[in-house]
């Protein structure tokens, strides 16, 4: 049985979107020596073993070595290759699990082989990290190179732990979400995906080839994808029968999610699953310090700052996030050859419903702000940037941004204003310009950010100041690394300058205005 949460025999879990890439993390980042909570976590729950994740590897190699090092169980990332001698290593490219299943003529040995695969992207998105210490190769072809290795070390079985999805085209190299190639592969015969936040079995890729949701097969293999932080329990059910040759091979196979928590009538989330009290009691020490760290003052809001209606309103919060990042920005620009240009400032909103369920979202009152609320405003520790960019690249910038709504006739009235399948993080709202946005046309890109029609734009009376944007002027923009770094594929900044910075996150640039 292969799961992807714990409370069951031989665990395997991907857990790029857990504790270690929130709060706690910003605490433990700097805590070198101290015993990690998650690694006694999973020594406690008796993991076998972890797949990475692209959030872990926010705060840079070193930081994830010191937690790994504690590490109970094997930490696999198959797809990430050093350059000299500097990945953790602590991450291994595979591993062997011997295993004894119970038959009729007494217990007999199986050898499970494990890979796991961490997006190609995330050395865009941590760039600042991780450029000349790591290369991440594409996922199919690393797949491809270290199965025979497997082989050779006798496997019976071969598990993947993919943080990555299930996207419906043509096979490519660097594919962000390979889910459906890696399950093509014959020697692979189990996959616990993640990394988008669907549920599979569900009902996402239920119009996919060679996807068959309900069942949770992808090429007729099983996998699982369990939600987000935590959401649900993914499990794999094997049927094993013996080869003649004294190995194994998959017979039948059956997944299921089991959700954490349902929804009541009145929206409230309630619970499903017990408390761990056992668990609780050993991370309570951490989890008051991290609570402790997380209320330090960190200033104060005249006004509301939430996210209920960012895509269709004027956001404080947003704006706050913006303002932050200008005012961080200008002095770095005295003297350069950006002095004179004027500062805009881009930013996302976080948290936004939507996959992540009707709770959510940013909901801070007026009044004192924490580190708490920082963390809220802006959910990871992107550093901050600056770019050189032209009216045309702003105008292509916003076109990227706006694809997250549907195109609606005029007159309509009821209509879907929000294409699912784009993600809310990638909302980018450029502020120092006005624009209007006609929702009659098509969007120019698709929720992925691939060109969809050339011939159409969204964007109209795009100024600065009150003044037409010319395509050939020049202006500087305040934002995050994951958006520089490629994330959200937003074509506009592949050519865009960037700016010298010193290093400082957003959410320190929030504290300091």
């Amino acid at each position: 049985r292969i799961v992807s949460a714990h409370r069951t025999p031989d665990r395997l879990w991907d857990y790029g979107k857990s504790a270690v890439s929130r709060g706690l993390k910003v605490l433990l980042a700097g805590a070198a020596g101290a015993p990690h909570p998650l690694m006694r976590a999973f020594a406690h729950l008796g993991y076998d073993a972890v797949g990475l994740g692209n959030h872990d590897f926010n705060y840079g190699l070193a930081a994830l070595d010191a937690a790994l090092a504690q590490a109970p169980c094997p930490v696999i990332c198959s797809n990430l290759r050093q350059i000299g001698n500097r990945v953790p290593q602590a991450i291994r490219p595979w591993a062997v699990l011997d295993r004894s299943l119970p038959t009729a003529q007494g217990a007999v040995p199986v050898r499970i082989g494990l890979l796991s695969f961490v997006p190609p992207q995330t050395l865009q998105w941590d760039a600042h990290l991780l450029t000349g210490e790591v290369e991440i190769d594409d996922i199919v072809a690393s797949a491809l190179a270290r199965i025979p290795e497997l082989e050779q070390a006798g496997c019976d079985l071969i598990l993947a732990l993919a943080h990555s999805g299930l996207d419906d085209r043509a096979e490519e190299p660097g594919m962000e979400n390979a889910v459906i190639p890696l399950a093509a592969l014959d020697r692979i015969d189990a996959i616990i995906g993640g990394h988008t936040h669907t549920c599979l079995p569900g009902p996402q890729g239920r119009d996919m080839r060679h996807v068959d949701a309900a069942a949770g097969k992808v090429h007729g293999k099983p996998v699982v994808i369990a939600g987000a932080s935590g959401s649900h329990l993914g499990v794999i059910d094997l049927t094993l029968a013996t080869d003649g040759s004294g190995g194994w091979t998959v017979g039948d196979s059956r997944c299921d999610l089991r959700p954490i928590a349902r929804r009541a009538a009145d929206g409230r989330a309630v619970s499903l699953a017990e408390e761990d009290a056992a668990l609780t009691d050993l991370l309570a020490a951490d989890h008051a310090r991290a609570c402790v760290f997380m209320e330090q003052s960190a200033g104060h809001s005249p006004v509301p700052l939430h996210s209920y209606f960012t895509f269709v309103t004027p956001s404080h919060a947003l704006a706050m996030v913006a303002a932050a990042q200008a005012a961080a920005v200008r002095p770095h620009l005295q003297g350069s050859s950006a002095a004179d240009l004027p500062l805009l400032s881009a930013v996302a909103p976080g948290k936004f419903g939507a996959r992540a369920g009707p709770d959510s979202y940013t909901d801070i009152p007026a009044g004192p702000l924490s580190r708490r609320h920082l963390a809220d405003l802006h959910l990871f520790p992107d550093q901050l940037q600056a770019v050189r960019v032209t009216g045309a690249q702003l105008a292509d910038w916003l076109e990227r941004a706006v694809s997250l709504f549907c195109q609606i006739a005029p007159g309509a009235t009821e209509a879907c204003l929000i294409n699912p399948d784009s993600a809310g993080h990638d909302f980018d709202v450029i502020y120092g310009l006005t624009y209007q946005i006609d929702l009659s046309k098509p969007a120019r890109y698709h929720p992925d950010g691939s060109l969809h029609r050339h011939d159409s734009r969204r964007i109209r009376s795009l100024c600065h100041n009150g003044v037409a944007v010319d395509p050939a002027q020049h202006f500087a923009v305040a934002v995050n690394s994951f958006r520089v770094g490629g994330g959200g594929n937003f074509a506009a900044l592949r050519q865009a300058r960037r700016l010298a910075l010193p290093p400082i996150t957003v959410r320190d640039a929030l504290r300091a205005y």
